[in-house]
Protein backbone atom coordinates (compact mmCIF):
# COMPACT_ATOMS: atom_id res chain seq x y z
CA UNK A 1 0.00 0.00 0.00
CA UNK A 2 1.73 3.24 -1.07
CA UNK A 3 1.43 6.53 1.00
CA UNK A 4 -1.20 7.74 -1.86
CA UNK A 5 -3.57 5.48 -0.69
CA UNK A 6 -2.68 5.35 2.89
CA UNK A 7 -3.48 9.22 3.08
CA UNK A 8 -6.69 8.85 1.23
CA UNK A 9 -9.28 8.86 4.56
CA UNK A 10 -8.22 12.62 4.38
CA UNK A 11 -9.61 13.62 0.98
CA UNK A 12 -13.19 12.69 2.60
CA UNK A 13 -15.34 12.16 5.27
CA UNK A 14 -17.18 9.22 5.82
CA UNK A 15 -21.25 11.36 5.76
CA UNK A 16 -20.91 12.22 1.93
CA UNK A 17 -20.30 9.57 -1.09
CA UNK A 18 -18.10 9.39 -3.93
CA UNK A 19 -20.91 11.83 -5.51
CA UNK A 20 -21.15 14.20 -3.01
CA UNK A 21 -24.53 12.54 -1.82
CA UNK A 22 -25.54 11.82 1.88
CA UNK A 23 -24.11 8.79 3.06
CA UNK A 24 -25.89 7.73 6.05
CA UNK A 25 -23.93 6.12 8.67
CA UNK A 26 -25.40 2.85 10.27
CA UNK A 27 -22.71 2.00 13.32
CA UNK A 28 -22.90 -1.71 14.82
CA UNK A 29 -24.35 -1.26 18.57
CA UNK A 30 -21.38 -1.27 20.74
CA UNK A 31 -21.37 -3.05 23.52
CA UNK A 32 -18.52 -3.59 26.61
CA UNK A 33 -17.26 -1.62 29.87
CA UNK A 34 -16.76 1.50 28.13
CA UNK A 35 -20.37 1.26 26.66
CA UNK A 36 -21.89 0.76 30.28
CA UNK A 37 -19.82 3.47 31.73
CA UNK A 38 -20.98 5.85 28.96
CA UNK A 39 -24.61 4.63 29.72
CA UNK A 40 -24.20 5.72 33.20
CA UNK A 41 -23.20 9.05 32.75
CA UNK A 42 -25.51 10.04 30.08
CA UNK A 43 -27.94 8.83 32.21
CA UNK A 44 -27.02 10.92 34.97
CA UNK A 45 -26.93 13.66 32.81
CA UNK A 46 -30.24 13.37 31.15
CA UNK A 47 -31.40 13.44 34.37
CA UNK A 48 -30.25 16.41 35.34
CA UNK A 49 -31.13 18.13 32.06
CA UNK A 50 -34.71 16.91 32.14
CA UNK A 51 -34.80 17.70 35.92
CA UNK A 52 -32.92 21.06 36.39
CA UNK A 53 -35.74 23.78 35.50
CA UNK A 54 -37.96 22.10 37.93
CA UNK A 55 -35.55 21.52 40.53
CA UNK A 56 -35.38 24.69 43.13
CA UNK A 57 -32.99 25.77 45.98
CA UNK A 58 -34.41 28.42 48.09
CA UNK A 59 -36.98 28.90 45.78
CA UNK A 60 -34.83 29.40 42.83
CA UNK A 61 -34.66 27.18 39.62
CA UNK A 62 -31.38 25.45 39.76
CA UNK A 63 -31.00 26.62 35.82
CA UNK A 64 -32.66 29.60 34.68
CA UNK A 65 -31.69 31.56 31.26
CA UNK A 66 -34.81 34.03 31.34
CA UNK A 67 -32.94 36.60 28.51
CA UNK A 68 -36.63 38.35 28.27
CA UNK A 69 -36.77 39.32 31.85
CA UNK A 70 -33.30 39.83 32.16
CA UNK A 71 -33.10 36.91 35.04
CA UNK A 72 -30.85 34.14 35.39
CA UNK A 73 -30.14 31.31 37.71
CA UNK A 74 -27.53 29.81 38.32
CA UNK A 75 -26.81 26.47 40.37
CA UNK A 76 -29.91 28.57 42.48
CA UNK A 77 -28.30 31.49 42.88
CA UNK A 78 -29.94 34.56 40.98
CA UNK A 79 -27.95 36.83 38.47
CA UNK A 80 -29.13 40.21 37.08
CA UNK A 81 -27.51 42.09 34.59
CA UNK A 82 -25.91 43.98 36.81
CA UNK A 83 -24.18 40.85 38.04
CA UNK A 84 -23.21 40.72 34.27
CA UNK A 85 -19.44 40.81 34.88
CA UNK A 86 -20.20 36.91 36.62
CA UNK A 87 -21.43 35.43 34.32
CA UNK A 88 -18.82 36.45 31.69
CA UNK A 89 -16.12 35.60 34.21
CA UNK A 90 -18.06 32.28 34.80
CA UNK A 91 -17.75 31.59 31.12
CA UNK A 92 -13.97 32.31 31.02
CA UNK A 93 -13.40 29.63 33.84
CA UNK A 94 -15.34 27.45 31.94
CA UNK A 95 -13.25 27.80 28.79
CA UNK A 96 -9.87 27.34 30.11
CA UNK A 97 -11.21 24.50 32.29
CA UNK A 98 -12.44 22.85 28.46
CA UNK A 99 -8.96 23.80 26.75
CA UNK A 100 -7.09 22.14 29.78
CA UNK A 101 -8.90 19.07 29.77
CA UNK A 102 -8.73 19.29 25.85
CA UNK A 103 -5.19 19.45 26.04
CA UNK A 104 -4.84 16.57 28.42
CA UNK A 105 -7.75 14.14 27.24
CA UNK A 106 -8.46 14.90 24.12
CA UNK A 107 -12.12 15.21 22.69
CA UNK A 108 -13.64 12.92 25.62
CA UNK A 109 -15.86 15.75 26.48
CA UNK A 110 -17.64 15.32 23.20
CA UNK A 111 -17.96 11.48 23.70
CA UNK A 112 -19.13 11.80 27.39
CA UNK A 113 -20.42 14.88 28.14
CA UNK A 114 -21.78 16.66 24.80
CA UNK A 115 -25.69 17.29 24.52
CA UNK A 116 -25.62 16.28 21.20
CA UNK A 117 -23.65 12.71 21.32
CA UNK A 118 -25.45 11.76 24.19
CA UNK A 119 -29.21 12.36 23.13
CA UNK A 120 -28.20 10.75 19.82
CA UNK A 121 -26.11 7.63 20.64
CA UNK A 122 -28.07 7.50 24.11
CA UNK A 123 -31.49 8.23 22.98
CA UNK A 124 -32.07 8.63 19.28
CA UNK A 125 -29.81 5.72 17.85
CA UNK A 126 -31.19 3.45 20.30
CA UNK A 127 -34.77 3.93 19.61
CA UNK A 128 -33.32 2.96 15.89
CA UNK A 129 -31.50 -0.24 17.13
CA UNK A 130 -34.74 -1.36 18.93
CA UNK A 131 -37.17 -0.77 16.28
CA UNK A 132 -35.31 -1.36 13.08
CA UNK A 133 -32.31 -3.59 14.84
CA UNK A 134 -28.46 -3.65 14.25
CA UNK A 135 -26.13 -2.37 11.36
CA UNK A 136 -27.04 -4.97 9.13
CA UNK A 137 -30.72 -4.76 9.37
CA UNK A 138 -30.71 -1.25 9.18
CA UNK A 139 -28.99 -1.58 6.17
CA UNK A 140 -31.44 -3.81 4.58
CA UNK A 141 -34.66 -2.09 5.54
CA UNK A 142 -33.01 1.33 3.41
CA UNK A 143 -32.46 -0.79 0.56
CA UNK A 144 -35.41 -3.08 0.68
CA UNK A 145 -38.38 -1.43 -1.29
CA UNK A 146 -41.32 0.57 0.41
CA UNK A 147 -43.38 -2.38 1.53
CA UNK A 148 -45.53 -2.88 4.51
CA UNK A 149 -42.55 -3.89 7.11
CA UNK A 150 -39.98 -1.01 6.25
CA UNK A 151 -43.18 1.91 5.77
CA UNK A 152 -44.38 0.65 9.68
CA UNK A 153 -41.43 0.54 11.26
CA UNK A 154 -40.13 3.87 9.57
CA UNK A 155 -43.28 5.79 10.68
CA UNK A 156 -42.93 4.05 14.30
CA UNK A 157 -39.24 5.66 14.58
CA UNK A 158 -39.90 9.13 13.06
CA UNK A 159 -42.76 9.14 15.44
CA UNK A 160 -41.33 8.29 18.49
CA UNK A 161 -38.39 10.53 17.04
CA UNK A 162 -40.93 13.73 16.74
CA UNK A 163 -42.15 12.48 20.35
CA UNK A 164 -38.76 12.85 21.72
CA UNK A 165 -37.66 15.93 20.41
CA UNK A 166 -40.65 17.82 21.38
CA UNK A 167 -39.46 16.65 24.60
CA UNK A 168 -36.49 17.87 24.51
CA UNK A 169 -37.89 21.38 23.49
CA UNK A 170 -39.92 21.72 26.30
CA UNK A 171 -37.11 20.90 28.68
CA UNK A 172 -34.74 23.25 26.98
CA UNK A 173 -37.62 25.81 26.73
CA UNK A 174 -37.80 25.92 30.76
CA UNK A 175 -34.69 26.87 30.94
CA UNK A 176 -35.63 30.26 29.29
CA UNK A 177 -38.99 30.77 30.78
CA UNK A 178 -39.17 28.98 34.14
CA UNK A 179 -40.05 25.62 34.70
CA UNK A 180 -42.68 26.77 37.24
CA UNK A 181 -44.29 28.90 33.89
CA UNK A 182 -43.91 26.12 31.49
CA UNK A 183 -46.13 23.74 33.88
CA UNK A 184 -48.67 26.55 33.77
CA UNK A 185 -48.81 26.94 29.99
CA UNK A 186 -49.08 23.57 29.39
CA UNK A 187 -52.23 23.16 32.21
CA UNK A 188 -53.34 26.17 30.09
CA UNK A 189 -53.47 24.70 26.63
CA UNK A 190 -52.15 26.11 23.51
CA UNK A 191 -54.28 28.29 22.72
CA UNK A 192 -54.10 30.37 25.58
CA UNK A 193 -50.36 30.75 24.54
CA UNK A 194 -50.13 30.44 21.05
CA UNK A 195 -46.63 32.16 21.33
CA UNK A 196 -45.37 29.13 23.72
CA UNK A 197 -46.75 26.81 21.21
CA UNK A 198 -45.16 28.08 18.27
CA UNK A 199 -41.87 28.08 20.34
CA UNK A 200 -42.09 24.56 21.31
CA UNK A 201 -42.50 23.93 17.41
CA UNK A 202 -39.64 26.03 16.50
CA UNK A 203 -37.78 23.90 18.76
CA UNK A 204 -39.32 20.60 17.87
CA UNK A 205 -38.37 20.88 14.27
CA UNK A 206 -35.04 21.61 14.45
CA UNK A 207 -34.30 19.12 17.06
CA UNK A 208 -35.56 16.84 14.97
CA UNK A 209 -33.96 17.80 12.18
CA UNK A 210 -30.59 17.50 13.77
CA UNK A 211 -31.30 13.99 15.36
CA UNK A 212 -33.26 12.26 12.39
CA UNK A 213 -31.26 13.61 9.21
CA UNK A 214 -28.03 15.79 10.49
CA UNK A 215 -27.35 13.70 13.16
CA UNK A 216 -23.38 13.06 13.63
CA UNK A 217 -22.38 15.95 11.08
CA UNK A 218 -22.84 18.69 13.62
CA UNK A 219 -19.62 16.94 15.41
CA UNK A 220 -17.84 16.43 11.95
CA UNK A 221 -19.19 19.50 10.25
CA UNK A 222 -20.85 21.85 12.25
CA UNK A 223 -19.29 21.70 15.93
CA UNK A 224 -16.27 24.26 16.06
CA UNK A 225 -14.75 21.95 18.67
CA UNK A 226 -13.16 19.50 16.49
CA UNK A 227 -11.15 22.40 14.98
CA UNK A 228 -10.25 23.75 18.47
CA UNK A 229 -8.71 20.32 19.73
CA UNK A 230 -6.21 20.09 16.25
CA UNK A 231 -5.06 23.26 18.36
CA UNK A 232 -4.59 22.13 21.60
CA UNK A 233 -3.83 18.24 21.03
CA UNK A 234 -0.07 17.56 20.88
CA UNK A 235 1.84 14.08 21.02
CA UNK A 236 1.27 14.17 25.15
CA UNK A 237 -2.62 14.28 25.28
CA UNK A 238 -4.47 11.43 26.01
CA UNK A 239 -6.98 10.20 23.22
CA UNK A 240 -8.76 7.20 21.86
CA UNK A 241 -5.31 5.75 20.35
CA UNK A 242 -4.62 2.75 18.09
CA UNK A 243 -1.36 1.01 19.20
CA UNK A 244 0.10 0.69 15.75
CA UNK A 245 3.24 -0.64 16.98
CA UNK A 246 1.84 -3.53 18.07
CA UNK A 247 -1.04 -3.80 15.51
CA UNK A 248 0.87 -3.03 12.42
CA UNK A 249 1.06 -5.03 9.88
CA UNK A 250 -2.32 -5.92 9.82
CA UNK A 251 -3.13 -9.44 8.88
CA UNK A 252 -6.42 -11.60 8.42
CA UNK A 253 -6.29 -14.26 11.36
CA UNK A 254 -5.84 -17.85 9.49
CA UNK A 255 -5.83 -21.36 11.42
CA UNK A 256 -2.44 -22.73 12.86
CA UNK A 257 -0.34 -19.75 11.35
CA UNK A 258 2.70 -18.46 13.43
CA UNK A 259 1.92 -14.37 12.98
CA UNK A 260 4.95 -13.94 15.36
CA UNK A 261 7.36 -15.94 12.30
CA UNK A 262 5.86 -13.88 9.89
CA UNK A 263 6.01 -10.62 11.92
CA UNK A 264 2.06 -9.38 11.49
CA UNK A 265 0.80 -7.05 14.29
CA UNK A 266 -2.30 -7.94 16.45
CA UNK A 267 -4.36 -6.21 14.56
CA UNK A 268 -6.41 -8.81 12.21
CA UNK A 269 -7.93 -6.24 10.02
CA UNK A 270 -11.62 -7.38 11.52
CA UNK A 271 -12.71 -3.33 10.66
CA UNK A 272 -14.83 -3.92 13.94
CA UNK A 273 -13.81 -0.64 15.34
CA UNK A 274 -14.73 1.18 11.98
CA UNK A 275 -18.56 -0.84 12.04
CA UNK A 276 -18.85 0.38 15.22
CA UNK A 277 -17.98 4.38 14.80
CA UNK A 278 -20.62 6.69 15.14
CA UNK A 279 -18.96 9.13 12.77
CA UNK A 280 -17.94 6.28 10.67
CA UNK A 281 -14.18 6.90 10.74
CA UNK A 282 -10.99 4.17 10.98
CA UNK A 283 -9.14 4.91 14.13
CA UNK A 284 -6.05 3.13 12.94
CA UNK A 285 -5.27 6.19 10.69
CA UNK A 286 -4.98 7.70 13.58
CA UNK A 287 -6.22 10.81 15.28
CA UNK A 288 -8.79 12.76 13.16
CA UNK A 289 -11.01 15.52 13.52
CA UNK A 290 -14.14 13.06 13.40
CA UNK A 291 -12.92 11.71 16.38
CA UNK A 292 -15.24 11.74 19.72
CA UNK A 293 -13.55 9.59 21.66
CA UNK A 294 -16.44 7.74 22.24
CA UNK A 295 -14.33 4.63 23.10
CA UNK A 296 -17.14 1.99 21.23
CA UNK A 297 -13.52 1.32 18.64
CA UNK A 298 -12.24 0.30 22.19
CA UNK A 299 -15.02 -2.32 23.53
CA UNK A 300 -15.20 -3.42 19.53
CA UNK A 301 -11.18 -3.88 19.59
CA UNK A 302 -11.27 -5.74 23.12
CA UNK A 303 -14.19 -8.01 22.50
CA UNK A 304 -12.17 -9.14 19.02
CA UNK A 305 -9.13 -9.38 21.14
CA UNK A 306 -10.52 -11.96 23.93
CA UNK A 307 -12.05 -14.10 20.96
CA UNK A 308 -8.79 -14.77 19.75
CA UNK A 309 -6.91 -14.57 23.04
CA UNK A 310 -4.85 -11.65 22.08
CA UNK A 311 -3.90 -9.33 24.98
CA UNK A 312 -6.49 -5.99 25.31
CA UNK A 313 -5.09 -2.33 24.86
CA UNK A 314 -4.57 -2.61 21.15
CA UNK A 315 -7.07 0.16 21.08
CA UNK A 316 -7.04 2.21 24.23
CA UNK A 317 -6.76 5.73 25.80
CA UNK A 318 -3.07 6.59 25.40
CA UNK A 319 -0.59 9.40 24.13
CA UNK A 320 1.38 9.16 20.87
CA UNK A 321 4.22 9.20 22.79
CA UNK A 322 3.06 6.56 25.53
CA UNK A 323 2.94 4.30 22.35
CA UNK A 324 5.75 5.27 20.08
CA UNK A 325 8.28 5.85 23.51
CA UNK A 326 6.53 4.40 26.25
CA UNK A 327 6.79 7.36 28.23
CA UNK A 328 3.80 7.72 30.58
CA UNK A 329 1.57 10.96 31.23
CA UNK A 330 3.56 14.18 32.95
CA UNK A 331 2.74 17.60 33.48
CA UNK A 332 4.35 19.91 31.00
CA UNK A 333 5.21 23.87 31.16
CA UNK A 334 1.76 23.73 28.77
CA UNK A 335 -0.85 22.15 31.44
CA UNK A 336 0.48 23.95 34.67
CA UNK A 337 0.62 27.52 33.05
CA UNK A 338 -3.55 26.23 31.71
CA UNK A 339 -3.77 25.00 35.71
CA UNK A 340 -2.43 28.38 37.07
CA UNK A 341 -4.78 30.65 34.94
CA UNK A 342 -7.91 27.80 35.51
CA UNK A 343 -7.15 28.42 39.30
CA UNK A 344 -6.08 32.18 39.70
CA UNK A 345 -9.90 32.94 37.51
CA UNK A 346 -11.66 30.52 39.64
CA UNK A 347 -10.65 31.89 42.59
CA UNK A 348 -11.24 35.59 41.42
CA UNK A 349 -14.67 34.30 40.72
CA UNK A 350 -15.22 32.57 43.91
CA UNK A 351 -14.43 35.82 45.66
CA UNK A 352 -16.28 37.79 43.66
CA UNK A 353 -19.15 35.43 44.14
CA UNK A 354 -18.89 35.68 48.13
CA UNK A 355 -18.58 39.42 47.89
CA UNK A 356 -21.95 40.07 45.85
CA UNK A 357 -24.73 41.84 47.63
CA UNK A 358 -27.89 40.54 48.20
CA UNK A 359 -29.22 44.22 47.58
CA UNK A 360 -28.09 46.23 45.07
CA UNK A 361 -29.55 50.32 44.58
CA UNK A 362 -28.38 52.67 41.61
CA UNK A 363 -29.26 56.25 41.92
CA UNK A 364 -29.01 58.14 38.43
CA UNK A 365 -30.38 61.83 38.25
CA UNK A 366 -33.29 62.70 36.32
CA UNK A 367 -32.72 63.10 32.80
CA UNK A 368 -32.48 66.86 31.99
CA UNK A 369 -32.56 67.85 35.26
CA UNK A 370 -29.78 69.52 37.66
CA UNK A 371 -30.76 71.19 40.69
CA UNK A 372 -33.15 73.38 42.38
CA UNK A 373 -32.38 75.73 45.34
CA UNK A 374 -35.38 76.44 47.77
CA UNK A 375 -33.92 79.15 49.87
CA UNK A 376 -30.45 77.91 51.39
CA UNK A 377 -31.26 74.42 50.22
CA UNK A 378 -30.34 72.62 47.08
CA UNK A 379 -32.11 70.34 45.81
CA UNK A 380 -31.45 67.22 43.57
CA UNK A 381 -34.14 64.49 42.33
CA UNK A 382 -32.96 60.95 40.96
CA UNK A 383 -34.15 57.61 39.68
CA UNK A 384 -33.47 54.73 41.68
CA UNK A 385 -33.69 51.11 41.18
CA UNK A 386 -33.45 48.91 44.49
CA UNK A 387 -33.27 44.79 43.12
CA UNK A 388 -33.44 42.06 45.56
CA UNK A 389 -31.22 39.45 44.59
CA UNK A 390 -32.80 36.42 47.63
CA UNK A 391 -36.16 34.74 48.32
CA UNK A 392 -37.23 37.61 51.14
CA UNK A 393 -39.34 40.49 50.47
CA UNK A 394 -37.55 43.80 52.08
CA UNK A 395 -40.98 45.68 53.33
CA UNK A 396 -40.85 49.62 54.19
CA UNK A 397 -37.37 49.97 53.07
CA UNK A 398 -35.72 53.34 54.25
CA UNK A 399 -33.34 55.77 52.34
CA UNK A 400 -31.04 57.30 54.60
CA UNK A 401 -28.36 59.78 53.20
CA UNK A 402 -25.06 58.85 55.35
CA UNK A 403 -22.43 61.14 54.06
CA UNK A 404 -24.25 64.80 54.51
CA UNK A 405 -26.85 66.29 57.07
CA UNK A 406 -29.94 66.70 54.88
CA UNK A 407 -33.28 65.07 53.74
CA UNK A 408 -34.24 62.69 51.54
CA UNK A 409 -38.00 62.42 50.47
CA UNK A 410 -39.06 59.12 48.42
CA UNK A 411 -41.86 59.68 45.45
CA UNK A 412 -45.00 57.41 47.17
CA UNK A 413 -43.82 57.20 50.64
CA UNK A 414 -43.02 53.47 51.46
CA UNK A 415 -40.22 51.16 49.41
CA UNK A 416 -41.59 47.52 49.36
CA UNK A 417 -39.11 45.45 47.37
CA UNK A 418 -40.33 41.99 46.31
CA UNK A 419 -38.65 38.47 46.46
CA UNK A 420 -36.06 38.30 43.66
CA UNK A 421 -37.65 41.87 42.34
CA UNK A 422 -37.09 45.21 42.24
CA UNK A 423 -38.02 48.70 42.81
CA UNK A 424 -38.16 51.84 41.02
CA UNK A 425 -38.98 54.98 41.99
CA UNK A 426 -37.98 58.75 42.34
CA UNK A 427 -36.77 60.26 45.15
CA UNK A 428 -35.68 64.14 46.24
CA UNK A 429 -32.35 64.86 47.65
CA UNK A 430 -32.23 68.10 49.68
CA UNK A 431 -28.59 69.54 50.96
CA UNK A 432 -27.91 72.84 52.72
CA UNK A 433 -25.85 74.99 50.61
CA UNK A 434 -23.12 75.51 53.92
CA UNK A 435 -22.71 71.30 53.96
CA UNK A 436 -21.81 71.44 50.45
CA UNK A 437 -18.33 72.10 49.02
CA UNK A 438 -18.52 71.96 45.36
CA UNK A 439 -20.70 72.16 42.49
CA UNK A 440 -20.58 68.19 42.55
CA UNK A 441 -19.44 66.08 45.09
CA UNK A 442 -19.96 62.41 46.26
CA UNK A 443 -22.82 61.91 47.98
CA UNK A 444 -23.51 58.23 50.29
CA UNK A 445 -26.55 56.70 50.17
CA UNK A 446 -28.02 53.67 52.64
CA UNK A 447 -30.40 51.21 52.59
CA UNK A 448 -32.17 50.03 55.80
CA UNK A 449 -34.73 47.18 56.37
CA UNK A 450 -35.66 46.77 58.84
CA UNK A 451 -32.62 49.43 61.22
CA UNK A 452 -30.56 47.33 59.46
CA UNK A 453 -28.10 48.11 56.93
CA UNK A 454 -28.60 46.07 53.75
CA UNK A 455 -26.59 48.53 50.85
CA UNK A 456 -24.76 51.75 49.95
CA UNK A 457 -24.26 53.11 47.32
CA UNK A 458 -22.79 56.60 46.32
CA UNK A 459 -23.74 59.06 43.49
CA UNK A 460 -23.25 62.51 42.54
CA UNK A 461 -24.57 65.83 43.93
CA UNK A 462 -25.38 69.06 42.14
CA UNK A 463 -25.15 72.56 43.29
CA UNK A 464 -24.68 76.45 42.09
CA UNK A 465 -21.46 75.90 44.43
CA UNK A 466 -18.31 76.73 42.70
CA UNK A 467 -15.26 74.87 43.81
CA UNK A 468 -13.06 76.54 46.67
Amino acid sequence: MNNDEVENFRDSIATIDKEGKRNFIHPKKPKGRYTNYRNYVSWFLLAILFGSPFVKINGNQFLLFNIIDRKFNIFGQPFWPQDFYLLVLSLLVSVVFIILFTVIFGRIFCGWMCPQTIFMEMVFRKIEYWIEGDRTKQIKLDKQAWNAEKIGKKIIKWTLFAIVSFMIANAFLAYFIGGDVLIQHIQDGPVAHVDTFVKLLVFTSVFYFVFAWFREQVCIIACPYGRLQSVLLDNKSIVVAYDHKRGESRQKLRKNEDREEKEYGDCIDCKQCVLVCPTGIDIRNGTQLECVNCTACIDACDSIMDTVGFDRGLIRYASENNIVKGEKFEYNSRIISYIVVLTLLFTFFVTLLFLRNDVQANFLHLPGQLYSTEGEQVSNVYTFKIINKTNNPYQDVKIKLLSHDGAMEVVGGQVNIPEGGLYEGTVFVKIDKDKLSASKEKIKIGIYSKGELIEETHTNFSSPLQIK
